[in-house]
């Protein structure tokens, strides 16, 4: 007989979608810690059902318009930061493409980002990125710059979609017939791959920032005005990544 260490190994390297047949293989043994590795199994498969449900309703977007062909979604972060670029992401996913736990970037951890996009990357029909410099956000504001890396990220998509999703906004100078949703990263599939393309690849970029400049915490507030970062600019001074824009209640200087 296996013992209970032995039956948990197994439990802990049984992929999801075995986990019924391992239930059923250990339903009829009696002792409690074989009980409790089932029981575990139980919820875990019913939490899995439970995440298959939300992301088909994730996907009622993308089964209105399916019949145009390809759905783009597209999503921006870092409006709201006092330095580096915002980046807009676009993803064509394929019809009834599932990633578990695909969600807004902002629900979700680092860790699971990171995992998701590499996810995305692999299994989307195309994806790009679209940037504004903060140089580029200081000379047209930040709501036109946010357009403009949109702009750039459809413009860099490997097939030309026939309808855009996007997150609450209607972009100017495009073409491509489009659907706001208010909080479509949390309602689409597609906006909410775009968001996690989005981030990861800022985030990524901030980090790289850090090691240039170490002084201001890009690796941890990406940029956001948090008090260390605030303390930061007032004792360094702006780099050359900070927009001015936005940083001149922080040090005193009109920069406009």
């Amino acid at each position: 007989m296996e013992s209970i260490q032995e039956i948990k190994e197994r439990f802990k390297n049984t992929p999801i979608q075995e986990l019924p047949a391992f239930c059923e293989i250990y339903r009829a043994d009696e002792r409690k810690g074989v009980q409790k590795l089932v029981e575990q199994g139980h919820k875990r498969i019913q939490a899995l059902e439970q995440e298959k449900e939300r992301l088909k309703q994730m996907r009622e977007f993308e089964r209105e318009y399916e019949h145009l062909g390809y759905i783009c979604g597209i999503d921006e972060v870092g409006r709201g930061p006092f330095a580096g670029p915002v980046v807009a992401g676009a993803v064509i996913l394929p019809p009834d493409c599932e990633i578990l736990y695909v969600n807004d970037s902002k629900q979700l951890s680092e860790k699971m980002r990171e995992q998701l996009y590499d996810e995305i990357m692999e299994k989307a029909v195309s994806v790009a990125v679209g940037y504004a410099s903060p140089q580029r956000i200081d000379e047209i504001n930040i709501l036109q710059a946010t357009y403009e890396a949109m702009r750039e990220a459809v413009s860099k998509l490997d097939v030309t979609p026939q309808i855009l999703l996007n997150d609450a906004v209607t972009i100017p100078q495009i073409t491509i017939p489009q659907v706001p949703i208010i909080k479509g990263d949390a309602k689409s599939i597609s906006i909410a791959a775009a968001s996690i393309v989005a981030k990861v690849t800022r985030d990524r970029l901030m980090r790289e920032y850090d090691k240039i400049m170490p002084e201001y915490g890009f690796a941890s507030n990406k940029g956001y005005g948090s008090k260390e970062h605030i303390e930061a600019i007032k004792k360094y001074g702006p780099t050359p990544i900070h927009r001015r824009s936005f940083i001149h209640n922080v040090t005193g200087e009109n920069y406009e």
